[in-house]
């Protein structure tokens, strides 16, 4: 499955979520939701997976966690803040480079139209 084809339909389940629980919950509730989704669709995911940091040979246990792991190589942040921040980006951006995945979507369901509230990043 290419990363266009999986981001595109992450962002489908997102969109049903949204559709059907709306905006205003906590990003755990969110979470589980997409979570069954993928499950629904046979997509291979991890939740809050802890991500280490290395460095020059040192292993950092920080405590930083992707909120999904989608086929081991599309990182999915969740949100439901009233807006994005550049702090978020950052988030993300910096998740890819420790998982050393290419593909990330950062995806805020605190908005009235889901799709305001994504942002896909590449490195």
């Amino acid at each position: 499955m290419e990363f266009d084809l999986l981001s595109k339909q992450v962002i489908g389940f997102a969109i049903d979520v949204h559709r059907e629980l709306g905006p205003g919950l906590l990003e755990s509730a969110y979470e589980k939701c997409l979570a069954h989704e993928l499950t629904a669709h046979g997509l291979e995911y991890v939740v809050q997976m802890v991500l280490p940091v290395e460095y020059k040979g040192l292993h950092l246990d920080c405590g930083y966690r992707v909120d999904l792991m989608v086929e081991g190589r599309l990182i999915v942040e969740l949100k439901s803040v009233d807006t994005l921040q550049p702090i978020h980006a950052a988030q993300l951006l910096t998740y890819l480079k420790l998982a050393h995945i290419k593909t990330g979507l950062l995806i805020n369901f605190n908005t009235r139209l889901l799709k305001n509230g994504i942002k896909r990043f590449r490195l």
